[in-house]
C-alpha cells in the first residue's frame, strides 16, 4: 500500500483535503463539517442493536440512553479512527446523523472546554464550575488522513449531556443514515492503494461558521 499523497491540495475555499499535508494557512483548530443552510451532519458508531433501528426509523430508539453523555463528531475520518472503520466491538454500525444547525450552534454556545486552558479560564476552579454546569463539552482532537494518521491540526468532538443529550436525540435530529457500507468501501480502496478513489467518496466537509464564543476558537477562528 502506498503511503505517499497522490491527490493535489484543493483550493482553500473547497473541501478539506485529507490526503495532502496541512498547509500553513490551515488553522490549528477548526470545525469542518458536511452542512447545508439548515442542517449539519455528525457521526457516531453503535452496536447493530442500536444503530440499525436508529437508521431504519430515522430517530434514536428508546433504548438509547438519554441521561448519558454522548459524543458527536463532524469529521468522518476522525470517526473512522475512533471506530476502526466500524470494526470495533459495539461500534459496527456507523451512523451519519443530520441535525439542525440551530441545535448544534446552541450546544457550541453553551459548551465548556473538556480540559483546562489558562487562556480561557481564570483558574482551575472557574473551569471546574463551568464544566459542571455546562450541558456540552468541546474537545479538539487531531484530524486524520485516509490512513487515520494524526494531522497537525485539530477538529471538533462535541460531548452532549443532560438537556443537550435529550434535545439531540428527540428534537435536533432530522435524519439518520447507516454509512457503514461507505466506511467499508473507503477502507477497501485505501487498503488497495486506490487513494484517489477513496478520497472522492469522502463527505464534502467544509469550514463551518462556528458561533462566537465557541470554546477554543477565540484565538484561531
Amino acid at each position: 500500500m502506498s503511503t505517499s499523497p497522490d491527490v493535489p491540495v484543493q483550493a482553500a475555499h473547497g473541501p478539506v483535503d485529507r490526503l495532502a499535508p496541512a498547509r500553513p494557512a490551515e488553522p490549528h483548530r477548526r470545525i469542518r463539517a458536511l452542512y447545508t443552510d439548515r442542517t449539519v451532519t455528525v457521526y457516531q458508531a453503535y452496536s447493530p442493536a442500536l444503530g440499525v433501528p436508529a437508521a431504519r426509523d430515522g430517530r434514536f430508539p428508546a433504548a438509547w440512553k438519554r441521561e448519558r453523555m454522548t459524543w458527536i463528531k463532524p469529521s468522518f475520518l476522525w470517526m473512522m479512527y475512533r471506530c476502526g472503520w466500524g470494526t470495533k466491538a459495539d461500534q459496527e454500525t456507523v451512523l451519519a446523523v443530520e441535525i439542525g444547525r440551530d441545535g448544534f450552534d446552541w450546544a457550541l454556545g453553551n459548551a465548556c472546554l473538556s480540559h483546562f486552558d489558562g487562556d480561557e479560564h481564570a483558574d482551575r476552579g472557574v473551569w471546574r464550575r463551568e464544566l459542571k454546569g455546562s450541558p456540552a463539552r468541546v474537545q479538539w482532537d487531531p484530524e486524520r488522513d485516509l490512513w487515520l494518521r494524526a494531522l497537525p491540526y485539530r477538529s471538533l468532538q462535541l460531548g452532549l449531556a443532560g438537556e443537550a443529550s435529550r434535545r439531540y436525540a428527540d428534537e435536533w435530529t432530522v435524519g439518520i443514515t447507516d454509512v457503514t457500507p461507505l466506511a467499508q468501501e473507503v477502507r477497501a480502496l485505501v487498503r488497495a492503494g486506490e487513494t484517489a478513489a477513496a478520497a472522492a467518496l469522502l463527505p464534502e466537509e467544509r469550514p463551518y461558521p462556528a458561533p462566537e464564543g465557541t470554546p477554543g476558537l477565540g484565538r484561531v477562528s
